[in-house]
This record gives C-alpha cells, structure tokens and sequence, in this order.
C-alpha cells in the first residue's frame, strides 16, 4: 500500500494566491523526486469545534483559512528517499522566513494506508 505525507496549516486569507504559488512549486519538487500526488485543498466547510477541531488545531485566526494537504507516495522507503532528495533539490531553497503562513502552526506527519477502495 502506499504511503501519506499529511498536513494541516492556517493560511491568511490575504496569502492565498501566494500560498497556491508556493504549493505549486512544491508539489512539481515531491512529484519530480516520487510522489504520486499532491493535493492542497482549501478549507470550505470546516465546523468550530467544542473540544477539538482543525482550526483549534492550528489556532486558526479569523482571517484565516485551515488547508487540508497530503503527498501520496509509493511506499514509505520510497517517500524516505523523495523527501531526502526533495529536501536537497536546489529549487526547494526557499525563505523560511517569509513564508505565506505560520510554519510554527503548521501539522505534519506520515501515515501508513490501512484502507484504500
């Protein structure tokens, strides 16, 4: 089965172009390195939650948007190895420091796929 990079992060409303730009540039980096996909979705329908929620997760702010991400990977060796060589890819030399969201509130993490119809 095949491996998932996740994310979770709060991006100002006002960064949403530039945010697109930058995924797009990513996501031609993952894919050119063994990702299968890429997908950034834009929250549209996400409920405030009581005890928790994906934008008290990020500590989404007002002028906020919650995105919902993941990078589809062959197998975890293989996103290993895609994300070593992504991570060294000169094109990947981007300012950490002007960034188009808070990368401290941003969620990470791999999963392995357990169910995929």
């Amino acid at each position: 089965m095949s491996y998932i990079d996740g994310f979770v992060a709060a991006v100002p409303n006002a960064n949403k172009e530039a945010y697109i730009k930058l995924a797009n540039q990513a996501a031609d980096i993952f894919k050119s390195h063994g990702a299968l996909e890429v997908v950034e979705a834009w929250g549209d329908d996400i409920p405030e939650g009581k005890v928790t929620s994906f934008p008290m997760a990020v500590q989404c702010k007002e002028e906020e948007t919650v995105v919902f991400s993941w990078i589809t990977w062959p197998s975890r060796e293989e996103r290993d190895a895609g994300m070593k060589k992504s991570m060294e890819d000169p094109r990947m030399d981007m300012d950490m420091n002007n960034m188009p969201f808070d990368g401290k509130r941003l969620i990470f993490g791999g999963f392995k796929v357990i169910v995929q119809q």
